[in-house]
């Protein structure tokens, strides 16, 4: 018997090119849009570690990067966070917050229903720029009694469980790379286990320090042109990138039951470790084929019904065959010549968010049920030679591209790698039709009312009359 299929209620985002909301999401990737910029000025002196030459010690080899606006901005006040406190917290908090409440708005969750329940929250982050940036040694007066609460990792989930007085369990997982897609899937077991009734599932990355550019410019894992070519035979590395994503999680059955909207349907989800590959942070083709057996197993889904996957896709010579061979190995059998599996990878639109990248993914695929349609995938002149494409049973769409049925409902995968080795996999599918009885859609011959209503919704009189 396959374990019950959870439902996605609700999602936010913050990620780069101003996609602030998941409308304004769908719209950069179907419009094919760059949000890959110059590190802007805010963030520290590019001139001063900048060097086109590769791995040259204390240097970066790229001045670019998917980079949000205004991080530094924040509603304290929204939050019952005294300034003082909010200045020692690390950004990547204050994106969690802000994000899983717009999420849970989303998804029609309030607050009063919300507090004392078994509510998980599973929160992908990892390291802390901010931290970096404090340097606390060398001003040991900068050591506040916020200091630890506003820079452990952990408190990105602790503080939201906090704030909204949620009584499940509250992780922050830090795999690297795969960091939110391994949150997801945690929170998925955590559902069918009955720990969570309901659960927040995602990441968070800000790239604040040249720190981790410096460190992947010397390992020669970024382009030095600050663009992701996935699957693409000039693909010479990835560019970082920050934003942060969130879902609202339930079980399919109690969505339904509840009246909530279902936005699309996780049927399975794996994770394992490359195990002992060839070095610390390369990838195994055979850890890979075996993750995407495990969550097709655990979805009860065949597979020649995926007909997509939002793959992890660097835009590296070594990982993007490897990946495409997986993939080949295992999704590419039993398909029609007229039914390839469709690839992408959004890191060529926004960069590689690191540990919030796998939601990044995850959001994008289900935007691509919703519409029936799979965006153009950028950077993709001509493919790699390393991959199989002649056994026509892979393909890189580089327009928008309608996505029918085929037979069955819609079905998709994500896959998200770390590069210490744990490997994540979602099954994807799309929403249910709703049950009539919970309100059929508006009758279009039907004449529209004359006045609608216009909620508007502050924590204050001073925000509501600014709103």
């Amino acid at each position: 018997m396959n374990p019950e299929a959870i439902a996605i209620i609700g999602m936010a985002c913050r990620f780069p090119g101003q996609a602030d909301t998941p409308q304004r999401y769908w719209r950069l990737l179907r419009e094919g849009v760059d949000a890959v910029g110059e590190i802007p000025p805010g963030r520290w002196d590019v001139e001063a570690y900048y060097d086109p030459a590769p791995a040259k010690p204390g240097s970066m080899s790229t001045r670019w990067g998917g980079f949000i606006e205004r991080p530094e901005d924040f509603d304290a006040a929204f939050f019952s966070i005294s300034p003082r406190e909010a200045a020692s917290m690390d950004p990547q908090q204050r994106l969690v917050l802000e994000v899983a409440w717009e999420a849970l708005e989303g998804a029609g969750q309030t607050l009063e229903n919300l507090r004392g329940s078994d509510t998980g929250v599973f929160i992908g982050i990892g390291g802390s720029d901010y931290a970096q940036l404090h340097r606390p040694l060398e001003n040991p007066s900068a050591i506040n009694p916020y200091f630890g609460s506003g820079t452990c990792p952990s408190f990105a989930a602790g503080r939201l469980s906090y704030f909204l007085g949620l009584e499940g369990p509250s992780l922050a997982v830090n795999t690297a790379c795969s960091s939110s897609l391994v949150a997801v899937h945690q929170a998925c077991q955590s559902l069918r286990s009955a720990e969570s009734g309901l659960a927040l599932a995602g990441g968070v990355n800000l790239v604040l320090s040249p720190v981790g550019g410096i460190y992947v410019s010397q390992v020669r894992a970024v382009s030095p042109q600050g663009r992701c070519k996935v699957f693409d035979q000039s693909a010479d590395g990835y560019v970082r990138a920050e934003g942060c994503g969130i879902v609202v999680l339930k079980k399919l059955s109690q969505a339904r039951a509840d009246g909530d909207r279902v936005l699309a349907v996780i049927r399975g989800s794996a994770v394992n470790h490359d195990g002992n590959s060839a070095n610390l942070t390369a990838p195994n083709g055979r850890a890979q084929q075996a993750l995407l057996r495990r969550a097709l197993a655990n979805g009860g889904v065949k597979p020649h019904e995926v007909d997509f996957v939002e793959a992890h896709g660097t835009g590296t010579s070594l990982g993007d065959p490897i990946e495409a061979g997986a993939l080949l190995s295992v999704l590419g059998r039993e398909r029609p010549s007229d039914h390839p599996l469709l690839l992408g990878s959004v890191k060529a639109n926004l960069g590689h968010l690191e540990g919030a990248a796998g939601i990044a993914g995850l959001i994008k695929t289900v935007l691509c049920l919703q519409h029936a349609e799979i965006p153009p995938q950028l950077n993709f002149k001509e493919p790699n030679s390393h991959i199989a494409w002649d056994k026509g049973a892979l393909s890189v769409p580089t327009q928008p591209t309608p996505w029918p049925r085929n037979g069955h409902n819609r079905r998709a995968g994500v896959s998200s790698f770390g590069f210490s080795g744990t490997n994540a996999h979602v099954v994807l599918e799309e929403a249910p039709k709703p049950d009539r009885r919970q309100g059929a859609p508006r009758d279009q011959g039907q004449k529209q009312p004359a006045a609608l209503l216009l909620p508007l919704s502050a924590r204050c009189p001073e925000a509501l009359r600014q709103l």
